[in-house]
């Protein structure tokens, strides 16, 4: 799984893709020990960028502002660090 895109570059799609691929492999069973290991742990990279990807939606969805009447007036700069 070498040749695969770094996860911490993958948009949210291609690594949620990726991630599903990987859970129905294991699910099958059919997988030798080795590699199941090495794609159980690109599962555990990729989970962690969808985690990733998720918390930075949330926050950017949490910074919508309101306006007196409490109707969506804009949104606030998001501060990513």
């Amino acid at each position: 799984m070498t040749d695969k895109a770094d996860p911490k570059k993958m948009s949210f799609e291609t690594a949620i893709e990726e991630l599903e691929t990987i859970v129905k492999r294991l699910e099958e069973g059919k997988v030798p020990l080795e590699e199941s290991v090495a794609i159980y742990e690109r599962g555990e990279a990729l989970k962690r960028r969808c985690e990733e990807l998720l918390r930075h939606a949330e926050a950017r969805v949490e910074k919508i502002t309101l306006d007196a009447s409490g109707k969506p007036g804009g949104t606030a700069p998001l501060d990513v660090n």
